[in-house]
Order: C-alpha cells, then sequence, then structure tokens
C-alpha cells in the first residue's frame, strides 16, 4: 500500500513531476466548474431540439448540481477507502462517458440521466482532486501555492463555461458543449496513472452505508428548497423540503457521533482551524453566489446585454481574480498573520458590495469593478481556508475533509441566493408602482415582458420603473451582503488568530512521521 505522505522530490520539496501531475488534475476540475454554467446558452437549442416540458428543462439544468452536491461527502469518503487515485479514473470514465451520451442525446429522459452521471461523475473529481493536491504537496508553503492555483482554476471555470458555451453554440450544435469534455477526459485517463500517486486511509474502517443515505436526504431537500425559494418566495412547498433537509443533518451528525466506523470522522472538527475555515468558506460562497444572483441579471435585463454580451463583459472581473489567491499566500509565507488576510479578504469583498450598493441603472463599469473587487477578497479567503482546512485535516482523511468544504460551498451558494435574493426580491416589489400589472410584480424578466406588450412610452414607464426597482433590491442586497461578511472579518480576527500560518499540527505530525 503506498505511503500517501511522500513524494519523489528530496526533502519532502514537489519536484517537476508533482507540478506536472497538478497540470493533469487541473483538467478534471476546470470541466467540473465550468458543467455547473456551461448550459446557459445551449438551453434554447435543446429546447427547440428535444422539446422539453418545462418541469424537463428545469431538470435539465438543475439535476447535474443536486447530484453533486448530494454526493460529494460520500465520494470523498470513499476515495480515502478505495484510492483516490482510482476514484478519479473512475470518476474521468464516467464523465466522459455521459458527456457523449450527453452530446447525442435524443430525447429529454436520456439528456436529464445523462446530466445526472455526470454529477456523479463530478462528485468524484473534485473532492479526489484536492486530497490528491494534499498527498503531492507535503510542503507547506508549496501545498499552499498549489491550493492557491486549485482555488483559481474552480472560480475561473464557473465565468468560462457560459462564455465558452455561448460560442459552441453560435458555430455548432448543442452537443458540442459536451463533447469538449473528451479531450481532457482522455488526457486524464492517459497520464493519471503515469504522474499521480495513489493514496488512501490505510485504516478506513468498515464503510458505513447508512451514512450514505442520510447525507443525501441532508444535502438535496436543503439544496433544493433554497434554490427555489429566491424566485418563488418562502411557500411551504419550499420551506417544507428545507426543513426536512435540516432534520436529517442533525440525524446524519448523530450517526457520525456514535458509529464505530464514521463517514466523515468527527475527530475532523477537533484540528484547530477546521470547524472555523469550513464555516468560513461557506460565508464565502454565500456571498459570491448572492452577488451573481443580481449582477448577471443586471447586465442583461437592466443594461439590456444579450446573454453572450454579458457572459464576455462578465470574464473582465476575473482578471484580479487571478492574482488574489497567489498575493494572499505570498503574505502568509512572509509571515503575515493567517487571520489578517483573511479579516482584509472579507474586508475586500464587503467593499464590492459596497460599489454594488451605489450602482445605478447604467453603471456597467461601476458593477464590473465592483464584481472584480468582491471576487477578489473572497478568492483571498476560499485559498486561505481551503489550505487551513487540507493543512489541519490528517492526510489519510484528505477526501473527507475535502468534501465536506465542496458540500459547505454548495450550502452557501445556495442560502446565498435564498437570503440575498429574497431581500432583493422583496424590495423589487415594495418599489414597483402598484399600478402596475400582477405580473410585472413578480420578477424584472416579468415586468420587462408585460412592458413589451404595452404601447410606446406607457410600456417605456414601466421598463423604467422596473429596472430601478430591481437596481434598488439590488442595493439592500448588497448592504445585507456587506453586513454579513464585516461579521465574517470580525470572526476570522477572532478565530483564526495564532493558527500558525505555515506549519498546522497534520504538518507537524507529518514531518515527524517522515522523520
Amino acid at each position: 500500500m503506498t505511503n500517501p505522505t511522500r513524494n519523489d522530490s528530496p526533502g519532502g520539496r514537489a519536484g517537476r513531476r508533482e507540478w506536472t501531475a497538478l497540470c493533469v488534475l487541473m483538467l478534471p476540475l476546470l470541466l467540473v466548474s465550468m458543467d455547473v454554467s456551461v448550459l446557459y446558452f445551449a438551453v434554447p437549442a435543446i429546447s427547440a431540439d428535444l422539446e422539453p416540458s418545462g418541469t424537463q428543462q428545469l431538470w435539465i439544468f438543475d439535476i447535474y448540481a443536486f447530484v453533486l452536491a448530494g454526493l460529494l461527502m460520500t465520494m470523498g469518503a470513499l476515495g480515502d477507502r478505495i484510492g483516490r487515485r482510482r476514484l478519479l479514473l473512475a470518476g474521468a470514465a464516467a464523465f466522459g462517458a455521459a458527456s457523449l451520451v450527453a452530446a447525442y442525446a435524443d430525447s429529454a429522459e436520456t439528456l436529464i440521466a445523462a446530466r445526472a452521471v455526470l454529477g456523479v461523475g463530478g462528485a468524484t473529481l473534485m473532492p479526489s482532486t484536492m486530497a490528491l493536491v494534499r498527498t503531492m504537496f507535503t510542503d507547506p508553503a508549496e501545498r499552499a501555492k498549489a491550493i492557491g492555483i486549485w482555488s483559481g482554476v474552480m472560480t475561473g471555470g464557473i465565468a468560462l463555461g457560459s462564455v465558452l458555451s455561448g460560442v459552441l453554440v453560435q458555430y455548432f450544435w448543442w452537443g458540442s458543449v459536451f463533447l469538449v469534455n473528451l479531450p481532457a477526459m482522455a488526457l486524464l485517463l492517459l497520464l493519471g496513472p503515469l504522474l499521480l500517486p495513489e493514496s488512501r486511509n490505510p485504516a478506513p474502517g468498515r464503510f458505513d452505508l447508512l451514512s450514505v443515505p442520510l447525507s443525501m436526504a441532508a444535502v438535496l431537500p436543503v439544496v433544493y428548497g433554497l434554490k427555489e425559494i429566491p424566485s418563488e418566495g418562502w411557500h411551504p412547498r419550499y420551506v417544507v423540503p428545507v426543513t426536512v433537509g435540516l432534520l436529517f443533518a442533525a440525524l446524519f451528525v448523530h450517526r457520525q457521533r456514535t458509529a464505530a466506523s464514521p463517514m466523515i470522522s468527527p475527530a475532523l472538527f477537533r484540528g484547530r482551524g477546521f470547524a472555523p475555515a469550513v464555516v468560513l468558506n461557506l460565508v464565502s460562497s454565500l456571498a459570491m453566489m448572492g452577488s451573481a444572483f443580481f449582477t448577471t441579471q443586471y447586465l442583461q435585463s437592466v443594461l439590456g446585454k444579450s446573454a453572450m454580451e454579458a457572459a464576455l463583459w462578465a470574464l473582465l472581473p476575473s482578471v484580479p481574480i487571478g492574482m488574489a489567491a497567489p498575493a494572499s499566500t505570498a503574505l502568509v509565507q512572509r509571515g503575515v498573520d493567517r487571520a489578517y488576510v483573511v479579516t482584509a479578504g472579507f474586508a475586500v469583498a464587503a467593499a464590492g458590495y459596497g460599489m454594488l450598493a451605489l450602482t445605478g441603472t447604467n453603471s456597467l463599469w461601476l458593477v464590473l469593478a465592483a464584481c472584480g473587487v468582491l471576487a477578489s477578497g473572497i478568492v483571498m479567503v476560499m485559498s486561505q481556508m481551503t489550505d487551513l482546512a487540507m493543512g489541519t485535516a490528517p492526510v489519510e482523511q484528505a477526501g473527507a475533509a475535502s468534501s465536506l468544504l465542496e458540500t459547505g460551498q454548495e450550502f452557501g451558494g445556495a442560502l446565498g441566493m435564498a437570503v440575498l435574493g429574497s431581500i432583493g426580491t422583496a424590495l423589487y416589489r415594495h418599489g414597483m408602482p402598484a399600478s402596475a400589472p400582477a405580473e410585472a410584480h413578480e420578477t424584472l424578466g416579468g415586468a420587462l415582458a408585460v412592458a413589451g406588450r404595452l404601447p410606446g412610452r406607457t410600456g417605456d414607464a414601466l421598463a423604467a420603473a422596473a429596472r430601478e426597482a430591481f437596481t434598488t433590491g439590488m442595493h439592500g442586497a448588497a448592504v445585507t451582503g456587506a453586513a454579513v461578511l464585516v461579521l465574517a472579518a470580525v470572526a476570522a480576527a477572532v478565530t483564526l488568530r495564532g493558527i500558525d500560518a505555515r506549519r498546522t499540527p497534520a504538518d507537524t505530525a507529518e514531518m515527524d512521521t517522515a522523520a
């Protein structure tokens, strides 16, 4: 059985093999993150070709994220037991096969099934890539750099997915958005066995099968309910799933605390810094997705950009994002307390929300600048929290630790859209003229559709009022988001102070074992 704490380079430092392997690992990570948004521009073409019902169209779009979120913890724990490289390669094969089926799907049902299998594959790939990074880079400084790269690729892939789908659909057929996965997965299957080390928990215990349905029953209803609340409101049919999911979450936690061989060991949370890292990472995802809920609508519906134009404009904020993670890593490695760096990241992100609160109905550059500032601060936090959590966790539980972080991100993203989206929607409805049609009071898109059917100045006045009301709603959500991030900054300053920036307890234990 391979030793998960060693690499081939002298002194425990990574060599050319490890850095090349990191590049290979970025392929599946990029594609998994891109598949979250790759259907943004393909849905109209799919609808014309496959003629799905309204419900089927929603499932084509959402099933991937639901399955991904529901299986992350299961797959992370499974990788610790059977081997992270083995799980990664199995997931890559499934992801590639499902992509091929999706590309040539001849019915909505086939496409939904293929997207579900893509979610299964994605759930194996995400925690496996991070766990292998933890395995290959045992030097804390090098691991921090590698995790910074991982965070940047993950964030950039989501933005790139929508643009790539727009370009492909414009020049090819909709199935091409899935075929782009095949060369990367083939390369991973070819190079993975040569470059990636195998690693697993040497004494994992028996796999707890009961925890699998409990974890899915905890995650899926909550994510579903939180995703629907921003557009549909706090209706019982969405509040009830969230409540049921939280009850199952309590059962899942109880199971982990009492089982002889739990899926997620409670000992992970005894490591100083792990629990704060998971929680602060969740808050970061809340802020990121909460802002995206408004800015994507602002670019298209307030400024009147086409979907493709909006996606291309949205790439501009990615430029400073690429520098944020390396900058935060450099600060920590030069001896700046991690607590200060994370606190500064939250403060920068809060400033981004503050800029959003100053926008008008024609503030393209201010919105783009706000997105860049906000996302840069969030990436600073995420890269540091990921490094802290993975450094604190024992290497034999790297898959479980990674899956907890990523599941927290899914929860955070859904919570951000639910809470901030609900605030924005409430303010939008309050700001609409009482005389406006009922449909115009529901959403900005509905108001613009109504305005398009009204004659001349009447329609223009309704559209202007709706855009103003939406912008006011975005202001309210931005102020709330800024307040949340300020509180998170205070929490980071308190909970992270004194944690060694370069060497965690798990790092020290590994080095002592190696010695």
